[in-house]
């Protein structure tokens, strides 16, 4: 229930040509100390006992004007000043001026809520006169003259205390309809509004200024594995966070920082930098922005750090129209996301391309999952010391009618980012269990199946229940089916441990992907339940006979780290002869590359088995050179 304890008094304005009318008045509204007993009564019977208020004849300040032009003035200054009148008394005649009934008009067409009370002696207008003219309305009454002080003293309390209560609604009904009911700020309704504003300022008197479109990095991951209701505090905290990150110079005088952010939905907020002398001045705030939100946020037991991506377009030059800019700014900001977190880009022109790319893409991609175009190749790994084929790694292709052939290093990302990992995740598992399944039964000697999964798949709520779900539908034994995960997966994943533990109850292998490119805390390495590590193909680029001495050594580290640990290694993207003898002097115990086989079909991997099949029937082992 709004308070009804008031901060300032009521405003009401009697225009009459009498100045001893005025003073009637004053004695009336300003002068009396005291409310009588009809007036409780009437104050109860019209707002009911909760809701009384406590208005004294002293709340009342009043202003006079002789003539309705007069009144106008007064009117408009009320409102320019943001202390409008609650009521006006005006007389019915005031020669040689407007009469009553016009000076209500035009009172009206500057203030339209202003409550008014039509005072006259004669009847120079009906009733139905009044309407024709002004048009019905419940903000008009009629007191006929002469009247009581009583009667005053309850239009004036009556009347401006239905004022305040359409002024508390119609300002509930804005907070509700243009700011974020969570973080109070601006919403996209009044952003665009408001923008649309600072872009004709901008204009008119030839300013430069910026819009920052900012996202807040991983939101999503922290929303799903700790919470909503820890997401909207992070939220709110970042929205308070973001006002302060904003100073005098950057927004206009008088006007609150708050005012130039806005939340457009979701992790997504806006602000307006209205004046610039320079473009720079934009990277400056950018920077503050990341850092002030960059700080650490204690919730609950939580301790959580959000960093921003930022976009920046400049007016004009980027955009003179909401839309173009809005479009800019975002597109910017996907760019800093891309290369991020916690970067900002301005806006450049070639970017616009790569934008309508990755849309392509987008669009496509959505179609694709409806319309099977999705296949998995398979690329087989081998022992190095007897080459026998060791497992399978499923790799995911994709051939689009319009497209063409999409290299996964373009859809991937895409896919991460619209969500769409979680349902092309599901359908790779099962399509590579299911074929794993079927070729056990067929007789391959298949000893392992390995599926890639990221981390906004291995950290999704129903990761665990959908690897069972498959695992059963499939029937493929749990034992031969490998996890690969990259080392990125662990940075800032506390909670990733109990998920590696839970795959390994289900008696699944885990595999690091990539292993030496992530910086690993290799602390942390001896306590992960994992199996293999597989070493990133970049360190084979200059190893060996090429003369690569550190990557090299590093690679023996690795392989020396892994068997004092008891883990399996593969050496990943084995392309020469040169590197293969290297590998296996150095005693590493995999490998996978196109020297020994490129990715392949299903049709392919059996005749490829059946070829080994029959080759060590004939020789009496297996050659993978």
């Amino acid at each position: 229930m709004t308070s009804n304890k008031r901060t300032r008094s009521f405003r009401i304005l009697v225009v009459d040509d009498n100045a001893a009318i005025h003073e009637d008045f004053r004695k009336i509204l300003v002068k009396a100390k005291h409310r009588s007993g009809d007036l409780q009564s009437m104050e109860a019977f019209l707002f009911g006992a909760a809701n009384r208020s406590t208005i004294s004849a002293d709340d009342f300040e009043m202003d006079c004007a002789f003539q309705g032009k007069d009144a106008l003035e007064l009117v408009r200054r009320a409102v320019a000043e943001g202390r409008p009148y609650s009521l006006a008394l005006i007389d019915g005649r005031m020669p040689p001026g407007w009469d009553g009934v016009e000076t209500i008009g035009r009172l009206w067409e500057e203030d339209p809520d202003v409550q008014i009370v039509l005072c006259t002696a004669y009847a120079d207008y009906s009733w139905d006169e009044i309407q024709r003219a002004l048009g019905k309305s419940d903000s008009l009454l009629i007191l006929k003259k002469p009247f009581d002080n009583v009667e005053i003293l309850q239009l004036a309390h009556a009347l401006t205390c239905k004022w305040q209560q359409q002024r508390e609604s119609q300002l509930r009904l804005n907070k509700l309809a243009f700011y974020d009911d969570l973080t109070g700020l601006p919403n996209r309704t009044l952003f665009l509004d408001r923008l649309a504003l600072f872009l004709e300022l901008a204009q008119r008197f030839k300013k430069n200024g910026a819009l920052l479109f900012i996202d807040l990095d991983n939101f999503k991951r922290i929303n799903d594995t700790l919470g909503h209701s820890v997401g909207d505090e992070l939220l709110k905290i970042s929205a308070e966070r973001l006002g302060k990150c904003l100073r005098t110079s950057d927004t206009v005088a008088g006007v609150s920082s708050n005012e130039f952010v806005a939340r457009l939905g979701g992790d997504e907020f806006t602000v307006v930098l209205p004046e610039m002398e320079r473009a720079e001045d934009a990277a400056a705030v950018a920077r503050r922005i990341s850092e002030i939100l960059g700080q650490p946020i204690d919730i609950g037991d939580n301790q959580v750090i959000i960093t921003p991506s930022i976009g920046i377009a400049i007016f004009p030059q980027d955009g003179d129209t909401m839309e173009t800019l809005i479009k800019n700014a975002d597109t910017a900001m996907y760019f800093a996301k891309r290369i991020g977190p916690n970067l900002f880009k301005y806006y450049q022109e070639s970017m616009t391309a790569t934008a309508l790319k990755r849309l392509t893409i987008e669009n496509h991609l959505r179609r694709a999952i409806r319309s099977d175009e999705f296949t998995l190749h398979y690329q087989p790994q081998f022992e190095l010391s007897t080459g026998r084929v060791s497992g399978l790694e499923a790799l995911l292709r994709w051939e689009s009618p319009e497209l063409g052939d999409v290299p996964p290093l373009e859809f991937i990302p895409v896919a991460e980012e619209c969500g769409l990992i979680i349902t092309i995740g599901e359908w790779v598992l099962r399509t590579a269990c299911r074929q794993a399944a079927t070729w056990v039964k067929k007789g391959i000697p298949l000893q392992r199946i390995a599926v890639n999964f990221s981390v906004n798949e291995l950290t999704h709520p129903n990761f665990l229940k959908m690897i069972r779900r498959v695992l059963s539908e499939t029937t493929l034994e749990p034992q031969l089916l490998e996890i690969e995960i990259t080392e990125s997966v662990f940075i800032g994943n506390e909670g990733i441990m109990a998920i590696l533990n839970a795959l390994k109850d289900m008696r699944l292998r885990i595999a690091i992907d990539d292993f030496g490119t992530g910086y690993s805390n290799l602390f942390r390495l001896k306590e992960m339940p994992i199996d293999c590590l597989k070493i990133d193909r970049s360190f084979l680029n200059t190893c060996g006979v090429d003369g690569g001495m550190k990557d090299g050594a590093i690679i023996c580290a690795i392989i020396d780290m892994a068997q004092a640990m008891g883990l399996r290694v593969i050496a990943e993207g084995v392309e020469t002869t040169e590197q293969a003898d290297f590998l296996k002097e150095k005693h590493c115990q995999e490998v996978q590359g196109y020297l020994f086989s490129r990715p392949m079909s299903t049709q392919q991997v059996e005749s490829y088995f059946r070829r080994l099949a029959l080759s060590k029937n004939h020789n009496g082992q297996c050659t993978t050179r």
